[in-house]
């Protein structure tokens, strides 16, 4: 599972790969990157194992496919398996594109890994697609997990084969651990990659006497854990659930984060609060009323203004995401959304380029209208990239406006001085100066970029005329 680097380098649990790892005896979970293993150490571990399921993404995509290779021909016996969203999104681009691929798995691949493990057929297995005799085929879908407390817990395969200190995002409190209370998502969104690929928009969810009840083995196993984060496409999108959730969460004494849409009621939020919730992820995307109807975002701005001040009168502290770029984006947009952001006062804030993964409505539309302009979302080191592009709104000045967005959102004195503060209150001082010092010379850098293609917009080459 690939980390992100928008600003700072951080890493995301890959909490799918555990459950089919915990059904499993004699398997192992290895996420390299923030255990730092270099593809060599990964290949060398390879050869002690007859079967690799590998998670790829729309950008690892290609380093993913070398990798395999190598594997393969250190081990010509490996079987190997990839999934995730790409291989969902075109299983035949996958088998034609990567030769050593023994099959992949399409959404939900949880028990399709499991059953070929334990020596099912390929041709007998739902959910996968594979080569025969230069053939590809594609065996029917697999029905989705409906009891997800049948699965394993992942934070014991965590437990098992992982250091969780090697975890980082600089809004959660370090050392933190992720885990999911439900799959799926029944919000619309036209941008959103996992509903529309992987858990799909049937929401499914745990027992809360489940849920609980790892929690409090965590809480035992982990003692230097400091938050746990519901890492769910819509945590609290029920309230009966999240309040009677919350009940059995109180008496544990934890603190914890979760996903949250804008619509989530004032009661809801003070019982999360009460239950020992410190934070919130928030998508409040845009504050341009017609972009949040052009992405079936299902919320309006006066909604989201309602529930951050909720928030902010419950004492619960909001991590607002924002994307630029979206359909129907202007000038005049991009600025209603820092406005809009500067407004609402949250703790903490991303920026996002919007991206249209393949497979996503949203990609869709870009893809029809002609406005992909490359294919690569990311520069090669990790950052993001624009590559869509509208009439009368060029990309260079959309990106401009997501390091604006930054400076003049965290360089006001009031958000300055509250995330010092907040360094200097939960002991985090040296995360806050790594990170600050990692924030400021990327900043240093892209303002470099944009001045230096100003420079050469504004000098066009000399034409030498004829008698010159």
């Amino acid at each position: 599972m690939p980390g992100t680097m928008r600003e700072i380098e951080s890493y995301w649990y890959p909490v799918w790969l555990a459950y089919p790892a915990g059904m499993l005896e004699g398997s192992r979970l290895l996420d390299a990157p923030p255990h730092h293993v270099s593809a060599d150490e990964t290949i060398k571990i390879c050869k002690d194992y007859e079967f690799l399921v590998l998670f790829t993404s729309t950008v690892g995509w290609e380093g993913d496919q070398r990798l395999a290779e190598a594997i393969k021909a250190v081990n010509p016996t490996i079987r190997i398996a990839f999934v995730g969203p790409p291989v969902t999104t075109d299983p035949d681009r996958a088998l034609n594109e990567c030769s050593v691929l023994d099959f992949i798995c399409r959404r939900e691949f949880d028990f399709s890994v499991v059953e070929f493990a334990q020596g099912k057929p390929l041709d007998e297995i739902l959910g996968i697609s594979f080569k025969k005799n230069g053939q590809i085929i594609h065996n029917p879908d697999r029905p989705q997990v409906e009891d997800l407390d049948a699965m394993p817990w992942a934070t014991k395969i965590y437990k098992r084969d992982m250091d969780v200190t090697r975890y980082n995002v600089p809004f959660l409190l370090h050392p933190y651990i992720a885990l999911y209370s439900t799959r799926g998502c029944p919000a619309q969104c036209t941008f959103c990659l996992w509903p529309q690929t992987l858990s799909g928009h049937a929401w499914r969810k745990r027992s809360t006497d489940d849920v609980a009840a790892e929690l409090k083995w965590a809480k035992e196993n982990f003692p230097a854990v400091k938050e746990f984060f519901f890492d769910d496409d819509t945590f609290n999108i029920q309230k009966a659930r999240t309040i009677e959730l919350c009940e059995k969460l109180k008496p544990l004494g934890l603190t914890w984060s979760c996903t949250s849409r804008v619509t989530t009621d004032r009661e809801t939020l003070k019982a999360m609060k009460d239950a020992g919730c410190r934070l919130l992820i928030v998508g409040f995307e845009s504050g341009d009323p017609q972009i949040l109807k052009n992405i079936k975002k299902g919320a309006t701005v006066e909604r989201a203004r309602a529930f951050a001040k909720d928030c902010h009168d419950l004492g619960l502290v909001i991590h607002g995401d924002f994307i630029l770029g979206l359909p129907g984006e202007t000038r005049e947009s991009i600025r209603n959304t820092i406005n809009f952001a500067k407004s609402l006062d949250v703790e903490t804030i991303q920026v996002s380029i919007a991206h249209a993964y393949p497979g996503t409505e949203f990609y869709d539309f870009a893809k029809s209208n002609g406005f992909i302009t490359n294919e690569k979302m990311e520069d090669g080191g990790g950052h993001q990239m624009a590559h869509i592009e509208y009439p009368g709104l060029p990309v260079d000045y959309v990106m401009e406006m997501v390091h604006r967005f930054y400076d003049e959102y965290y360089f006001r004195p009031k958000a300055a001085f509250r995330v010092v503060w907040k360094a200097i209150v939960n002991r985090d001082v040296p995360r806050l100066y790594v990170e600050a010092k990692a924030f400021l010379k990327l900043r240093a850098q892209r303002n470099k970029q944009v001045k230096e293609k100003r420079s050469r917009q504004a000098d066009p080459p000399a034409t030498v005329g004829a008698g010159a």
